[in-house]
């Protein structure tokens, strides 16, 4: 996509492949379009003596520029299904997976990671940081998300990765990152009068440091 953020996740090239196709095929309908309307608006403009003539329309054109965009929309459906699938729907096994639980309020982000049983919801479960998250890199993640009170979205540009937060409806949400480094978490809907200060801080590292990082936080309760 020319690089202005990087994809930093195993489904990142996929959905950058989908977005250019998405962008090119409406980029051309768009201009086809405005420019279509533009000769019209020249070809028809007012001039003195000319009369204006009721047309009823021409049933061809009015089929062709229904079913032309039909088909392109059932294109972009059948292409865009495997990379659907693999984002939103094949889910890896909870067994080779780091799972996380994400919980979403005005105006932060409350992570919660397994304690040494290896599951969630049990007493030596490890509450990270206000809007502090880490990840293991080259292990999927599954995100249990769920919002306390509005309408939130997680959202990390550089994993492709977003995911609205609904009250009283957990979701899921599902990765793999390829790379270390430090970036942002950001709410994607506007949640509030403190919705630009929604931000959390995440950091890909590799399995050993992540470790010690939960090591590290669990001695501190």
């Amino acid at each position: 996509m020319g690089g202005l953020v990087p994809g930093l996740s195993t489904i990142a090239g996929p959905i950058d492949q989908l977005f250019m196709v998405v962008l090119i095929l409406t980029g051309i309908a768009f201009f086809l379009v405005e420019g279509i309307l533009i000769y019209f608006l020249v070809r028809y403009r007012y001039r003195e003596g000319r009369k204006a003539k009721f047309v009823h329309g021409n049933r061809r054109v009015e089929i062709l520029w229904t079913v032309i965009p039909g088909l392109m929309l059932f294109g972009l459906a059948v292409f865009q299904y495997d990379t659907w699938t693999k984002a939103k729907i094949d889910f890896p096994s909870e067994a080779v997976s780091e799972v996380i639980a994400v919980s979403a309020n005005q105006f932060e982000w409350k992570a919660t990671y397994a304690g040494e049983d290896g599951k969630l919801g049990t007493e030596d479960d490890i509450q990270a940081p206000i809007n502090v998250l880490h990840f293991p890199v080259g292990r999927p993640i599954i995100v249990e998300l769920q919002s306390t009170d509005v309408l939130h979205s997680f959202f990390i540009p550089v994993l492709r990765v977003k995911q609205d937060a609904v009250p009283g409806r957990p979701s899921r949400v599902w990765f793999q990152a390829i790379a270390e480094g430090e970036y942002e978490l950001a709410c994607a809907e506007l949640c509030g009068l403190g919705h630009y200060r929604m931000r959390g801080f995440v950091t890909l590292e590799s399995q050993e440091k992540f470790e010690a990082w939960l090591e590290e936080v669990a001695a501190r309760r």
